[in-house]
């Protein structure tokens, strides 16, 4: 049996709260144009959400919980949801032209939007690969939907490696920024689509930005 996949004590979850936290607080300061409305609404659940789930485990996801990961799944969702519909508004308001005339709020908000959507799909990296990270620590799941370096080249790293949050946060960092999969594979075709989807939206936001940076620059 690969080293990667022998049981664990599980990972700790502060790493991905502190990181959803700080996109919704992120995320409020984004244009009224660019929320869904009540803009308090997303946060106030999202909040609810991450309280919940602390207060269900608030240690290390060692195993797998069927409400656990209920609640965690809806918090992705609802960060997924936000994040798409700021999006959207996003290309509206360049395209239509009401935030257009606003370049602060342009450069801002499609940087919000982008590191958004990075936390976003890194979230969805987390809670699905190899069945999440409470199979993960159970060693259930045979077969990895990603690939990472790590699992090829043992040598280069220690015998306690698996992959956590942070390496899937860099794994949709990368794949935003590079717009294709660099050092980490994804082998499952539910990855390789949802890795092609994120790398769209990412294009589409960066195209947009520098199509609108080279129009105001001419105008």
């Amino acid at each position: 049996m690969p080293q990667w996949r022998a049981p664990t004590k599980g990972e700790h979850r502060w790493r991905a709260v502190a990181v959803v936290v700080a996109t919704v607080a992120l995320q409020l300061l984004l244009p009224n144009e660019l929320v869904i409305r009540p803009w308090w609404l997303l946060p106030a659940v999202t909040g609810l959400l991450v309280i919940a789930l602390l207060i269900v485990n608030p240690g290390r996801v060692s195993k797998r919980s069927p409400l656990d990961r209920t609640i965690a799944l809806c918090i992705v969702a609802v960060v997924s949801v936000a994040n798409a519909a700021s999006a959207v508004q996003l290309v509206d308001g360049i395209i239509g032209g009401s935030i257009a005339d606003r370049p602060g709020s342009v450069l801002a908000s499609a940087g919000i939007v982008y590191w958004s959507n990075i936390v976003a799909f890194s979230l969805w990296y987390w809670e699905f690969d190899r069945g999440g990270p409470g199979r993960r620590a159970t060693g259930d799941s045979r077969f990895p939907d990603f690939l990472f370096p790590q699992m090829t080249s043992p040598e280069f790293t220690s015998r306690n490696w698996r992959p956590t949050y942070p390496d899937y946060l860099y794994l949709s960092f990368t794949n935003s920024t590079a717009f294709s999969p660099t050092d980490v594979m994804p082998l499952r075709p539910w990855a390789k689509m949802t890795m092609m989807l994120q790398s769209a939206i990412s294009l589409v936001i960066a195209l947009l930005v520098i199509a609108w940076a080279v129009g105001s620059l001419k105008s």
